[in-house]
């Protein structure tokens, strides 16, 4: 894979017009992330059109419920043909076990390649601080992520989402074939906004992430075409240790 080919940006719009907006502006971008918000606003429809247009999918809908409600999402999402899939590792592992059958069973009713299921070990918003406060979690937040990591891929699942922070210590725990993909990511020169466990791009690569999840530095920018390319020419020669 071409390092650009990692980069996931995300299509954080309310509409389909907006969406396709985006598209157009970044051509050389080969994989998007369809996310609650578009999703819940034009349904599958966007899904076809960045298939016609040859793009990869990450369909970002982090389903959360009880095992045969979650089997249900992800048999039905795993015939839309998308690459990847999310699912809360909090939800059990009944329902991570029950989802990664449906989504192949899904997928052979379709005829088309199951996806990628992935496990959102916490979301990359939650500081240490409110995942013992408000969360009451005890562990720190590093084994927290691990654990929900090493949980999902006991129960088939085939990786995780997970913040640049914590990848090293993932990809060491969970082997070179595990999935890591990493939102959150931040180049230097853009402002953090509401991540609060962030690297740079090349940090997150170099840290063993498989995929970047990139999005205001990029879709917010000015000129994001300017700034994709930015991004692409600072991870040329990049590679993870896996």
């Amino acid at each position: 894979m071409k390092t650009d080919e990692r980069i996931i940006v995300p299509l954080d719009v309310a509409d389909e017009e907006s969406a396709l907006a985006l598209v157009e502006k970044l051509p050389s971008v080969t994989f998007w992330k369809v996310g609650l918000e578009l999703f819940t606003s034009t349904g599958p429809k966007i899904l076809d059109i960045l298939k016609s247009r040859q793009k990869r999918i990450f369909l970002d809908l982090k389903f959360h419920d009880i095992p045969n409600t979650v089997a249900g999402a992800c048999r039905a999402a795993a015939g839309y043909g998308v690459d990847l899939l999310t699912i809360h590792a909090t939800a059990g592992r009944d329902a991570l076990e029950a989802a990664t059958v449906a989504a192949k069973e899904g997928a052979i009713q379709a005829g088309v390649e199951p996806p990628k299921l992935i496990a959102i070990t916490l979301l990359t918003s939650i500081s240490s601080r409110q995942l013992a406060f408000d969360l009451k979690v005890p562990l720190e937040l590093p084994e927290y992520a691990l654990q929900m990591a090493l949980l999902a891929g006991d129960a088939g699942l085939d990786g995780a989402v997970c913040s640049p922070q914590e990848v090293e210590q993932l990809r060491q725990s969970c082997g070179k074939d595990f999935l890591l993909v990493s939102p959150g990511v931040r180049p230097s020169w853009a402002e953090t906004n509401d991540q609060k466990r962030s690297l740079t791009p090349a940090q997150a690569l170099k840290a063993g992430a498989d995929y970047l999840v990139i999005g205001r530095p990029i879709t917010a920018a000015a000129d994001p075409a300017l700034a994709w390319k930015r991004i692409s020419e600072e991870l040329h020669g990049v590679n993870s240790p896996c």
